[in-house]
């Protein structure tokens, strides 16, 4: 009897294309290769990346005495639905970098290495390439290898056109440098560093505003922002590393940065308490800084009530440092020749309890 030939499968035709991942491998070398510096060992393309902690070289002596490794690891949440609508990636990938850095440094931490993790409906060489075109921006500007990565084909998870996409961060400080909010005192200033807008929190209200109660579109031209929306949307999170390292590298004998913290989900209210210990409070002065126009729009819009406008979003102040009184004019004006727009907000104050954040 004559057997009829079985038609067999194949990982693409699951949905799996093997030779995209492997040309998308080919184009991001380049991009990866350009954040590296003599303390990055290995070949490109191993299974692991390797990264020397210290050297002896006097060209790059960079050894430390007691070192602690900081680790930190977040996304971009939906704010990727917007690039999907914008069909622009790279931005997106600065935001992956920034997230993690930004809270890295809050503990005076210097940013070692980076890597990520991408996951999709489909591989599109040239798409994947922009998101790490945007990775690797990221990790120049924050001085951190991109050390490695992963990329993952899942058409039985995401829909087609859709992404998600992780990092990974990890960075070093001398032990007697790190930065908890021990010593923060009574009568110490809390200053704020200007943010880049929206970053990438809240993005859930700002769609539910934007998209589904307004319905607008990504192009639609906002005359408050002067230009289109998703503009607006995609710009990046600022990656404050910099002027960060650079400010705590001036003040190393006189350590009279006490505390720092990165304005992500929650605000301010949510975030500058986690630097107090208990018994002490922070007031703040709402007219301290220029609230930007897209923080107005979306109030505006939704409407949104104002305290739940500060619990959500950053309202233009994307980092804050908490600093010895006596020292808070010389440190903006230090933060101002970096190239940052720095503002006084407030006090620490005596408090009762749990740490919170009051308002003049």
């Amino acid at each position: 009897m004559k057997k009829t030939p079985q038609t067999t499968l194949s990982y693409k035709q699951a949905g799996v294309d093997i030779d995209a991942g492997d040309q998308m491998v080919d184009q991001i070398r380049h991009l990866c290769s350009r954040t590296y510096g003599p303390r990055v060992l290995g070949k490109y393309g191993a299974f692991a990346g390797l990264f020397r902690l210290d050297f002896n070289e006097k060209l790059f002596a960079r050894n430390y005495r007691e070192p602690v490794l900081i680790a930190c690891t977040d996304g971009v949440g939906s704010k990727v639905k917007i690039a999907v609508q914008m069909k622009k990636y790279d931005t997106v990938g600065i935001d992956l970098v920034a997230m993690s850095v930004n809270d890295l440094v809050v503990q005076g931490g210097e940013p070692l290495f980076f890597l990520d993790y991408l996951a999709l409906h489909k591989l599109d060489p040239a798409i994947t390439t922009q998101m790490v075109k945007g990775i690797s921006d990221g990790c120049l500007e924050a001085k951190a290898a991109l050390l490695g990565g992963e990329t993952a084909e899942m058409p039985a998870v995401y829909a087609p056109g859709e992404f998600d996409m992780a990092g990974f961060a990890v960075g070093v400080v001398e032990r007697k440098k790190v930065l908890e909010g021990q010593n923060v005192e009574i009568g110490d200033s809390v200053i704020g560093l200007a943010s880049n807008g929206l970053h990438s929190n809240g993005y859930a209200l700002v769609r539910r505003i934007c998209f589904e109660k307004a319905g607008l579109a990504a192009d639609t031209f906002i005359p408050e922002l002067s230009c289109p929306l998703g503009e607006e949307l995609l710009r990046p999170t600022r990656i404050y590393v910099k002027p960060i390292l650079a400010l705590l590298a001036k003040y190393q004998v006189k350590k009279i940065v006490k505390a720092m913290s990165h304005i992500t989900g929650g605000g301010l209210p949510g975030n500058l308490p986690r630097t107090l210990p208990e018994g002490m409070d922070i007031r703040l002065k709402r007219q301290a800084w220029p609230i930007p126009p897209i923080y107005q729009f979306l109030q505006k819009t939704g409407p949104v009530d104002e305290d739940e406008m500060f619990n959500v979003f950053n309202m233009g102040i994307g980092y804050c440092l908490i600093v010895r009184p006596n020292f808070t004019r010389p440190i903006m004006q230090h933060l101002k020749n970096l190239g940052e727009q720095p503002y006084f907000l407030g006090k620490v104050k005596r408090g009762k309890g749990e740490p919170k954040v009051a308002w003049n």
